[in-house]
């Protein structure tokens, strides 16, 4: 197929009755200006999705001057730029479990909102499939990194507690013992390996 053809240049589309003429541009919203409006520019703060309709020289115009933190104070002008980083979403510290609609103390007053329909940003959307809501896991006792290495020595997560840790040092050095290996000496080196997690975790008194 010639695309370069002079067959294609004959095409023409005939526009059925049925449809509808494309809309005429309607006219510059500048005062005085009899131009088409062709180009859209934003309303602004607070009129977020809504645009003026000019023509270019006046869109070139409106957007030379244009600010969007007009009005707003310092203050508010930082608050709004601080919370651009994460999306204007609301943040707490840890551990700190604020009730929804509490403002915090010294937070400045904000003149923008977000859409929140199904509450998550307001906790009220933590729930299971089924509508229950999720258990809080235990807290794992703290262990120190010497203390983490040797549980990973056995085999074992910082949950064991003392009748995991003796049950499972049993069933290791059975298991890598020469004498359970008819005299096999390669697992040695792992089986001193588990004898000194085993001391490091009865030295911190877990077994």
């Amino acid at each position: 197929m010639d695309l370069n053809s002079r067959l294609f240049d004959s095409i023409r589309i005939k526009r059925t009755c049925d449809e509808p003429k494309p809309a005429e541009a309607a006219g510059c919203e500048a005062e005085g200006c009899t131009h088409p409006g062709l180009y859209r520019a934003p309303k602004g703060r607070r009129a977020e999705g809504q645009y003026w309709r000019f023509c270019i020289d006046h869109v070139r115009a409106y957007n030379a001057t244009y600010n969007y933190f007009d009005g707003m104070n310092d203050a508010a002008v930082q608050a709004f730029q601080k919370d651009a980083i994460i999306g204007h979403r609301p943040t707490w510290a840890m551990g700190v479990n604020r009730p929804a609609g509490a403002k915090p103390e010294g937070e400045t007053a904000r003149d923008w909102a977000y859409v929140d329909p199904l509450g998550i940003l307001r906790g009220e959307g933590a729930v299971g499939a089924r509508g229950k809501a999720k258990r809080a896991e235990p807290e794992r006792p703290a262990r120190s990194a010497t203390v983490r290495k040797a549980l990973d020595v056995m085999g074992l997560d910082e949950s064991a507690d003392t009748a995991a840790i003796k049950a499972q040092y049993k069933a290791l050095v059975k298991r890598f013992h020469p004498d359970a290996n008819g005299g096999d000496r390669s697992f040695e080196e792992r089986l001193r390996d588990i004898i000194r997690a085993h001391d490091v975790l009865r030295g911190a008194g877990l077994c």
